[in-house]
């Protein structure tokens, strides 16, 4: 039997062959160390006691389908969150619930898409985005992120992707894999750029809570009320739930004449009968509760020390160079085309996981047109990511293609 057509031109790099390598691997009986997710579980970063416990507490209640949108308390937790981050005009009903952003992605593009559409995505970019795009019949056109200026998307470069077929553009901030966090100066151009071409902007901010030092996340609804917009967040990263699959999308910008697509989306959100129940129990307290990400991602906290450390490790490393994230949970490293001549980073990270027993993830995965780059996640402890960058290193030291 074959697969379906459309899917030849899907790529989800970060879960394809390399990944499939490693569990050939673990299965011989090898201990592989996996810094290639951003899953928080399997390093101890697990979900505040007070949100499972009113998961369990509503288990009976949550035998059945909810509203095809989601449960009404969990919406309005959500609605509130978008009203106190400054998008002051989201209600309830401008929320819908999803089995994490990821079902959301695809559902917002398929109510969208025609077979030829275009649709903005940065580069690098998390690579669902990309793949989905595709999936529902259209092509991703990639806008550059300019990693000379600490990976804030090129403005002029994204003015000149536009064509006569674009029909939505996808900001990524704060940025997976990048870690970068973008200025607000920044936003209001590509929310400008998006107004003037009438495009529907979907900003991913999944992340939006892991910031470190100084830099501060801006909600692009806020910044931009009156373009059309479909914001997603969800509990995965910033609460550590991510096995729950406990997402949501905030619709902003509309007009009477946008309504067609909205109802495309609720009739997809209807075929899905409803999100899983029991995870939508999480968002109230989640969002009203104390924010345990926040000490976390101070001086002294877990996450900001990983990341302090992890950086300072890998770029110790010669030939190594590495912009120092300033959220999410990832370092997006360059490795000096002069000093490691790397023409295909796939190779290269398939080599690494069978000489170090290793798991990163190569750059070109992330929608970024030069074999340089690699991405490690620096949720494990300071002496798992001291031992994977010792491997790292001796392997780099004598590698050739």
């Amino acid at each position: 039997m074959k697969q379906a057509q459309r899917l030849k031109a899907v790529r989800y790099d970060i879960r394809g062959p390399v990944l499939r390598r490693a569990i050939e691997l673990e299965d011989a009986g090898n201990q592989i160390i996996k810094l290639n997710l951003g899953n928080p579980a399997p390093w101890g970063l697990a979900t505040p006691d007070p949100i499972v416990a009113d998961v369990v507490h509503n288990l009976k209640s949550a035998q059945g389908y909810s509203d095809a949108r989601g449960i009404y308390s969990a919406r309005v937790a959500v609605a509130q969150k978008y009203q106190l981050q400054g998008a002051t005009t989201v209600q309830p009903e401008d929320v819908m619930l999803g089995n994490g952003v990821s079902e959301l992605i695809v559902m917002s593009l398929q109510a969208l898409l025609d077979t030829g559409d275009e649709v903005l995505v940065p580069s690098p970019d998390y690579p669902l985005w990309t793949g989905a795009v595709s999936l529902c019949g259209g092509r991703a056109v990639h806008y550059r992120c300019d990693e000379s200026n600490g990976w804030q998307p090129d403005l002029e470069h994204l003015a000149s992707r536009i064509t006569a077929n674009t029909r939505a553009m996808v900001i990524i901030n704060p940025n997976n894999p990048t870690g970068a966090v973008y200025s607000r100066a920044t936003l209001a151009g590509m929310l400008d750029i998006a107004r003037r071409h009438g495009l529907l902007v979907f900003a991913d901010e999944i992340y939006d809570k892991i910031v470190y030092d100084d830099a501060v996340h801006h909600t692009a609804a806020s910044i931009a009320p009156d373009v059309p917009m479909i914001s997603m967040g969800g509990l995965s990263k910033t609460h550590r739930a991510a096995g729950f699959r406990s997402g949501w999308l905030a619709v902003t910008g509309f007009g009477p004449q946008d309504t067609d697509y909205l109802e495309g989306l609720q009739l997809l959100a209807n075929m899905r009968l409803c999100p899983n129940v029991p995870a939508q129990h999480a968002i109230q307290t989640a969002l009203g509760g104390y924010q345990s990400i926040e000490p976390l991602v101070r001086p002294g906290g877990r996450l900001y020390d990983q990341r302090e450390h992890a950086w300072q490790s890998l770029t110790a490393i010669p030939g190594v160079e590495c912009f120092r994230p300033e959220g999410a949970l990832y370092l997006f490293a360059k490795l000096d085309p002069e000093v490691h001549k790397i023409r295909d980073d796939e190779r290269l990270i398939i080599d690494l996981l069978e000489a170090k027993h290793l798991l990163l993830s190569h750059g070109s995965g992330f929608n970024i047109d030069t074999p340089d780059h690699v991405r490690f996640v620096f949720l494990a402890p300071v002496d798992v990511l001291d031992e994977a960058i010792n491997r790292f290193a001796d392997f780099l030291s004598g590698y050739r293609q």
